[in-house]
């Protein structure tokens, strides 16, 4: 009897509440906006891309990359500009990356939980968001200008690597100040996401490491810091890519749309081994970069300039994914490298 009442079929299903058929209905329609969301934004970049690279037809070429900006469309390059977004994210890595690293392990593995520390911790955040332009408005008052201290053209006998044994005081709209200026706009994000991936490092690592007679900087160095460099990589890779990308600042510290030389008068491999004491002039070198000679390629009222720019768009994106892909192999060895 048991088993024919509990093999009909005729029994009445339970009634499912009308408020979780309304909660099922509206996740299927939020997965749905989101899937339509992703899919608008890949349409849309694709559209973008294909229209700067139809654009830039016929524009790229060798001599394209090997000249210097011109007046005449035809005979423009982008030269100067290759070199001088190199130097300066170069030196930026060098600037921020070490400042930023050594900044966040002091606050996640030696400062203690102190209302100062909260506040810094507060900025941090705050500061990741604030617009570029007011970076460059403070490195054209600080690095550029330097509150006005040294008047305008002060040179200093304070460079022993030099020939001319001169260092430019103020900077001026030179390498070392870009490099400086886009520096402090990268420095959060970095201290950020360095912090975060301190803070998902085991702590049984750290204990164990204790137990084993380690001294803590002997943690973080041989334990803490290689567990968490591919976090750390991927914090740099966002923070240089956005800073070699970044228009506003290098407008505001003056820096030169047309300019027909490399810093240090560097174009290429050989100059850096024929001539070595113009690789210590270049942070005091004037430059030109990617974004600004795009910039100024834009304002221009003829047609063939849109060409150009869109070039030099291409040029940029190929810069930027170069730069990513080796930080994204230098992240992807140290991830190899964990053994926990």
């Amino acid at each position: 009897m048991s088993q024919e009442v509990s093999g009909r079929s005729d029994w009445p299903k339970p009634k499912v509440p009308l408020v979780v058929v309304l909660r099922n209905q509206f996740g299927r329609a939020f997965e749905w906006i989101c899937l339509a969301s992703t899919w608008v934004g890949m349409v849309v970049l694709v559209v973008l891309l294909a229209s700067v690279i139809w654009k830039s037809w016929g524009w790229l070429s060798w001599d394209f990359l090997s000249h210097f900006d011109s007046f005449r469309p035809q005979r423009a390059g982008i030269l100067a500009g290759i070199w001088g977004s190199l130097w300066l994210i170069l030196l930026t890595t060098l600037i921020s990356v070490p400042v930023g690293v050594g900044a966040a392990l002091y606050l996640e593995e030696y400062a203690k939980g102190t209302w100062l520390t909260r506040l810094i911790q507060i900025n941090l955040s705050n500061l990741a968001g604030v617009p570029s332009i007011v970076y460059g408005i403070l490195g054209l008052t600080v690095f550029v200008r330097m509150f006005g201290l040294f008047g305008n053209n002060t040179v200093v006998d304070a460079n022993p690597f030099s020939v001319t044994g001169r260092i430019p005081l103020p900077f001026g709209s030179t390498i070392i100040s870009g490099a400086l200026t886009l520096s402090l706009l990268a420095l959060p994000v970095v201290i950020v996401a360095t912090q975060e991936a301190l803070r998902a490092v085991p702590s049984s690592l750290r204990h164990a490491s204790y137990a084993l007679g380690a001294t803590k900087w002997q943690t973080i160095r041989h334990q803490v810091l290689p567990a968490a460099m591919p976090g750390i990589s991927t914090g740099v890779i966002l923070a240089m890519s956005r800073a070699v990308g970044e228009t506003a600042p290098l407008v505001m510290i003056g820096i030169p749309t047309y300019l027909a030389a490399t810093p240090g008068d560097i174009s290429n491999v050989k100059d850096l081994v024929t001539n070595p004491q113009a690789l210590i002039d270049v942070p005091f070198s004037m430059f030109t970069a990617l974004p600004m000679l795009i910039y100024n390629w834009v304002r221009q009222p003829r047609e063939d300039y849109r060409s150009l720019a869109a070039a030099g768009i291409v040029v940029l994106l190929v810069f930027l994914m170069v730069l990513n892909s080796v930080a994204i192999y230098i992240r992807q060895r140290f991830q190899k490298q964990i053994r926990w």
